[in-house]
Parts: C-alpha cells; structure tokens; sequence
C-alpha cells in the first residue's frame, strides 16, 4: 500500500473505494443538517363513406382474430433438447391454428378466450429450424435452435453484465463470437396485481463483441462452459433484478403460506398508494439534494485548480469518513488530489478509474467535468477528452454524496 496526499472539504458524510492504493485526505466541515334525411347529392359520398366504415371494421375484427405469439416465441429462440415441448400464443376464440416444425404439423383450436397451444415432440438434432404458424394469417419464426435453455435469475450478482467487466475479460469478449449462445433479456418491471400474459419488449441475441456487452456476466461464463464441454447451443434467459426480495418471485398463492408478505401484496395492489409513496420518496429526495446543493459552498469553487487546499484535513482512502473525524453524517465531501503527468501524455485522451464510492460522486480534473455515477456499487471508470490533461501538475476533485440510502 502507498501513501499520497489527497485533499478534501467535507459538507458531511462517507467514502470507500476499491483502489488498492492508500491515500491521505483532507477536510473541513461546512456542515448539514440533511338521424335524418339526406339531400341526393349527399347519398353518393355517404354510400362510400358507410363501405369504407365497414372495411375499416371488418379490418379491424380481421386484426384481433390474427394469431399472435409471446415475445419469448421468436427469431432467434433457442428450445431446450430431449423434452416435450409447449408452443402458445393467442387467436380468435375458436380460430384454428397449425404449427409445423421439424417435417410435423400439430394442429389445435383456440379456446373461448382465444388461448392456445401445442406441444412438440422431444427434439435432440440442435437445428437450425424454422417454425410455420397459419390461422387467419402467417407466421415464420426464423433461426431456432435446440439445445439447454437455462432461466438467469436472482439480483445484482446475476444482473452484472460484461459491459462491467470489459477490461478484465477484454480478450474473451473480443473472441466471443458464437450464434449457439443467445440471451433473452427480460425487461424489468412490477406489477402486483396480476402475472402478465406477455412481456413489452425483449428479443433474442447471440454473442459477439458487441451484443457480449449486456449479458449477464455469471450467465454468459457459464454457457461459455456448458458449451465448449457438450458443443450444444444453449439459450439464456436473463430475468434478474438486482435488491429484488425473494417474495418479489413467489406467486400470490405461494404467498399465502407467509401471512406478512401476502399481506404487503394486498397493500400495494393499490394503486394510489404507490403512487403516493413514488412522489413522497421523489419530494423528500428532491428537497434533501436541494438543501446540500444549497449549503455546498464547493459548488462554485472547490473543483478549480487554483484553489489553496493547504489547510485541509487528511483522511485516507479507502476508508470510510464515519470512521473519522467527520463521523458517521450523511451529505457531502470534496476531495482533491495532485498528480503529476508527463510531457509524454499531453494531448491524448484519458481514463480515469476511481474505483467505487458511496453513494454518488462528481469528477473534475483540472475544473473540467469528466463524469459521475449516482449510486454505489459500479466501479468509477471515466473517459475524457485530449484537452483536459497538460504537463506538470494536474487537480483531480471529487465531490461525493453519501445519502445514507
């Protein structure tokens, strides 16, 4: 571990980071508390207008009878091997739909509320295939394959994508091409009323360079495993929600053996008072970011180069400023820190990582403004541009917030 200085003022409250280096701090409080007949020359033009009211009905009617298929059910889906299989969508209350896969045609009929399904014999050959849906109209769904399919579920650390670890696995996801590992993103949303038939949008994506990004890390590893050992297309599908509590995913009937959270459930079924709570919780927070921006004279000066921070407190980093002078307030503190950059780097651009902070953080480098990140956990990682560095010494400053949430 290596000592440096770094200078900070406080408005109150708390730092950690991942950086693996030790630095030194400093800082001063400012302090927060925290009928009818019609003329002959109309009947024409009425005529057409009543034939084009009938078309446009009876396009309308011809519409809703369409066979329509979830959105799991795509281009590009992968079907898990060796298992009998549940095809579904919806039609017109007693529509019939056939389905032909695989050199089979399965044949069935909607039922009063226009649901249906079929099920497909086990398959083991991986494809690809193409799936051919007639009723009223006709659907192709292109490119499936056949492999494991495997549900990615749980909170952050099954959220986290490859777009967060891009630098440590730079050369895996530079090579990762593969159409046999696809992901369905699942997008995340509440409702506590009722399961949804469908969901509002997601598809189906294979791996390359760029698509790599937004998979789920643990998830992507893993199918990277499964199929160099058993060389089988594998599907993944990405419903996880990070600090989501596990009663989020039972149903209400699981619920009911928990009186406690199937009473919540009761509660929040009412609408109005989410809604009462979301602007509560948005007044409350507006109101308490409006009191420190207030209160924070750095606001207008601590980020400058030119400031004379010599009489600032210390604190070293990582650490958390609760365990220091400042003591365990929320609110705001700024740290500064020299560097010294060489002739060599002058007029290219720049990263800086900072590693993580709680809770928020504002960076500028030599008063220039480089980045920020509202909440806790990503690793502060900041681009910028080739104007922002010159040879000597350079002003790193960091407002950071810590709001106790």
């Amino acid at each position: 571990m290596t000592n440096t200085n770094l200078t900070h003022d406080v408005i109150s409250s708390e730092v950690r980071t991942r950086d693996p280096r030790t630095t030194t701090c400093a800082f001063h409080s400012t302090g927060i508390s925290h009928s009818a007949c019609l003329p002959a020359r109309q009947v024409r033009n009425d005529v057409r207008l009543c034939l084009a009211i009938i078309y446009l009905f009876t396009s309308v009617i011809c519409s809703i009878a369409q066979v329509k298929l979830p959105r799991l059910i795509s281009d590009g889906m992968v079907l898990q091997r060796n298992t009998e299989l549940k095809i579904w969508g919806w039609a017109a209350p007693d529509e019939s739909v056939s389905v032909t896969f695989n050199k089979k045609n399965y044949q069935t009929k909607a039922d009063a509320k226009g649901d249906w399904q079929v099920k497909l014999t086990p398959i083991k050959d991986p494809g690809p295939f193409e799936m051919k849906i007639d009723a009223s109209n006709h659907l192709v769904i292109k490119d499936i394959l056949v492999g494991d399919v495997w549900v990615c579920s749980g909170q952050s650390n099954m959220e986290l994508t490859m777009e967060r670890v891009k630098e440590k696995y730079s050369t895996i996801i530079a090579s990762s091409e593969n159409t046999n590992i696809r992901q369905f993103l699942v997008p995340d949303k509440f409702d506590f009323k009722q399961p949804q038939a469908d969901i509002e949008s997601g598809s189906w994506i294979s791996a390359n360079p760029k698509s790599l990004l937004s998979f789920t890390a643990v998830g992507y590893f893993f199918a990277k495993d499964l199929y160099e050992k058993y060389h089988v297309p594998i599907g993944l599908i990405n419903s996880a929600l990070g600090g989501s509590p596990a009663e989020a995913w039972m149903s209400e009937d699981a619920l009911k053996k928990f009186p406690t959270h199937y009473a919540e459930l009761q509660k929040f079924k009412n609408d109005k008072l989410i809604e009462e709570i979301e602007t509560n919780d948005r007044n409350r927070s507006n109101k308490w970011y409006a009191d420190i921006n207030a209160k924070d004279a750095g606001l207008s000066k601590w980020k400058a180069t030119e400031l004379n921070d010599s009489d600032w407190s210390e604190m070293n980093i990582p650490n958390f400023w609760a365990d220091g002078p400042i003591g365990n307030v929320n609110g705001v503190v700024w740290f500064r820190k020299k560097v010294t950059i060489p002739k060599s780097m002058i007029g290219k651009p720049g990263k800086l990582w900072v590693g993580r902070i709680v809770d928020a953080d504002s960076v500028f480098v030599n008063g220039k403004f480089v980045g920020a990140t509202s909440y806790q956990y990503p690793p502060r990682k900041y681009d910028f541009g080739s104007d922002v560095l010159k040879e000597g010494e350079n002003t790193i400053a960091v407002r950071v917030i810590n709001s106790g949430a």
